[in-house]
């Protein structure tokens, strides 16, 4: 033990004495720690932009119930904000929450219009873009480790050392493990330190913590190891540093680049702007057809409210109402259509990943972080509920209920983001 704590003593120290040692890890804890400053920053100016919506939501919704007695008025004039909390990991994964929205301001009018007023591209293989701590991880520390690792032979075959010191090494550690070991922890810990400072000011879960540490670990390892075996035999650094920088790239950009156009052609899907237009010309036919046919058809989706479709004038909420929903169910197919090319793309990219390990690492750590596409997806879904909520309060008062008073306003739903209920 004395003598393994002597040659990782003495490798630390030759560690120190090379500046440009010294100067990769420095940027390394630097680059780190600005990703993770910028995820927290972002994180809370989410959170805060979430309280400041609610406190403003309520505000204005019960402005509106002050205004109106009508209640198709308030209804069309309500607007009820849904939104998802990001998780106490989320900075260090930012994920798809700049891509996919993480708010809506929904009222009872048709959803499909609302959900995809801004279609959104399904951007789960890119892996240019933010700096946040993934990015730092998956796409640049894989640098770091070559820049580390891709002389450590190399230099000592080139300077006439090499021989010599394998023999007069007492063992294989005593020469190459302790340096490797020396250069990898101080890697990692200069990259991960900031993420532990992080994961502290957020509040985030030992398991969260562990399980992030452990799959930076295994990455870094990873690289580490491909980085000693390329260089093992090589006699001349830059070549191990180009070849090893190739592969790099073929592994962060050039695989998930092809995977997500080969993906893109395989799997055809309508466009956001379609499923809009498609619900928004079934909501505008609706005046030109007669009422009769609109009532009916909502009366086989709701047969409840079958007696009640019989109209007394030109214009009553709920044809109006009637005739929003039938958008939403003239579109329904192709939104279907959306999210099941959504799913299957983000399964295909899951394969892709396999062949890419920055990818792979990207979608384990927004995975956990709950930023990846499914969290989104599962986004949306709370918004359809809780859309189905809304209706289902309103309707019985549109169809055969007279107005609420502003007590029975209190029993209005409100939106639950279900993801962050129990924390």
């Amino acid at each position: 033990m004395k003598y393994l704590m002597t040659q990782l003593v003495r490798e630390w120290r030759f560690l120190l004495r090379q500046k440009y040692l010294l100067v990769l890890l420095v940027c390394s804890f630097v680059l780190s720690g600005f990703a993770i400053n910028s995820g927290l920053s972002e994180i809370q100016d989410q959170q805060h932009t979430i309280e400041r919506l609610k406190t403003a939501d309520k505000a204005d919704r019960i402005k509106v119930q002050q205004k109106y007695d009508d209640l198709g008025m308030m209804a069309y004039y309500s607007f009820h904000l849904t939104y998802s909390q990001p998780s106490d990991l989320a900075f260090a994964a930012l994920g798809e929450r700049d891509i996919f929205p993480w708010k809506h301001r929904i009222n009872l009018l048709a959803l499909e219009g609302q959900i995809y007023e801004s279609d959104t591209q399904n951007a789960e293989l890119a892996q240019a873009g933010k700096i946040d701590f993934v990015f730092v991880i998956s796409a640049l520390a894989p640098l770091v480790i070559i820049l580390l690792f891709h002389d450590l032979f190399a230099n000592e075959r080139t300077s006439g050392r090499h021989d010599l010191l394998v023999t007069t090494a007492k063992s294989y550690f005593a020469l190459w493990g302790a340096r490797i070991t020396v250069r990898f922890v101080a890697c990692a810990v200069c990259l991960m330190l900031p993420f532990f400072i992080g994961a502290f000011l957020a509040g985030t879960g030992l398991f969260e913590v562990g399980y992030v540490t452990l799959l930076c670990i295994i990455y870094l390892g990873f690289w580490t190891a491909l980085s000693v075996w390329w260089g093992k035999n090589a006699t001349s650094a830059p070549r191990v540093a180009s070849s090893l920088i190739g592969l790099w790239v073929l592994f962060a950009f050039i695989i998930p680049i092809l995977g997500d156009l080969a993906i893109n052609k395989a799997v055809h899907a309508p466009k956001g702007g379609d499923i809009v237009l498609a619900q928004r010309e079934a909501v505008n036919a609706a005046w030109d057809i007669p009422k009769s046919t609109t009532l009916n058809a909502f009366a086989k989706e709701y047969p409840e409210f079958a007696p009640y479709t019989d109209m007394s004038s030109e214009f009553e909420w709920k044809w109006y109402y009637a005739f929003q929903q039938m958008g939403d169910l003239k579109a329904a197919e192709l939104s279907k259509a959306y999210r099941d090319a959504a799913k299957q793309k983000y399964q295909l990219a899951g394969l892709v990943s396999w062949l890419s390990p920055p990818l792979l690492l990207q979608r384990s750590l927004t995975n956990i972080a709950e930023t990846d596409a499914p969290a989104a997806y599962k986004y949306e879904q709370q918004i359809r509920d809780f859309h189905q909520q809304l209706r289902e309060f309103y309707y019985p008062w549109l169809f055969y209920k007279s107005n609420p008073t502003k007590d029975t306003l209190k029993a209005m739903p409100s939106y639950k983001d279900t993801a962050r209920a129990g924390e």
